[in-house]
């Protein structure tokens, strides 16, 4: 049976905010408007949820249709609702977070996307509608995220150093961590397995290289600790 209703309803849309590490830098995936409104300027992934999806299945939808990115796991950050964030019409936006491998995954723009790239996430570019709002918020969940759980397996490529996960740590938090307390916290939690491997650079001493413990890893992610930093 049909029902019509008597007031207005706001529209509902979904925004992606997508973090991945590279070259000693936390980095986001944006994209380059190619419609109105704000076309030609940056914005987070997103879109509007289509009257038949989850908005699980509408955020992995968009992702995918504006950066090309797929089976990248998501999670809810936030819900946007202020009554002017869009200049269409009155717009409430489910905000998702993720972390990614930035090596594993190249941004290839389509639909209503000009251009998808990964910013460094201490230089982004003016953003349109209410996105600037919706990654601090993110950034503050990442900070406080890798406090009780080990984000690092998402972001890490599978074997590393101990100084590129230190400064991993040091990019997300924004300052600089005392080498060797961030060392000797991190191997207690027994969350590394040590390699019989080491960095070939012929300009730089051979570091050991490491690799995550998935089982302890898995552990760590459900029951949580406490890093403290």
């Amino acid at each position: 049976m049909a029902f019509t209703y008597s007031y207005p309803r706001a529209a509902l849309t979904v925004d992606c905010v997508v973090f991945g590490f590279d070259e000693g830098a936390l980095k986001v995936l944006l994209i380059r408007r190619g419609i109105e409104p704000f076309k030609g300027c940056w914005a987070l992934p997103g879109g509007f949820v289509q009257t038949d999806e989850t908005l699980d299945a509408a955020a992995r939808r968009e992702l995918q249709e504006e950066t090309g990115l797929s089976e990248v796991y998501q999670e809810q950050l936030y819900t946007f609702g202020a009554i002017e964030r869009d200049p269409r019409e009155r717009v409430i936006s489910v905000a998702y977070f993720a972390l990614v491998r930035r090596a594993d995954h190249i941004p290839l723009a389509a639909t209503d996307a000009a251009e998808a790239a990964w910013f460094v996430a201490e230089t982004i570019p003016s953003l349109a509608f209410d996105h600037a709002g919706i990654l601090e918020i993110a950034l503050n969940r990442l900070r406080g995220k890798i406090r009780w759980q080990p984000v690092g397996f998402e972001l890490m490529p599978e074997k590393f150093t101990l100084t590129q996960f230190q400064a991993l740590y040091e990019a997300i938090l924004g300052r600089t961590l005392d080498k060797r307390n961030f060392r000797k916290k991190l191997l207690a939690l027994g969350l590394l397995v040590a390699l019989e491997e080491f960095t070939t650079s012929e300009s730089r001493r051979p570091a050991q290289l490491f690799c995550f413990d998935h089982s302890k890893y898995q552990v760590l992610t459900r029951m949580g600790f406490i890093f403290d930093l």
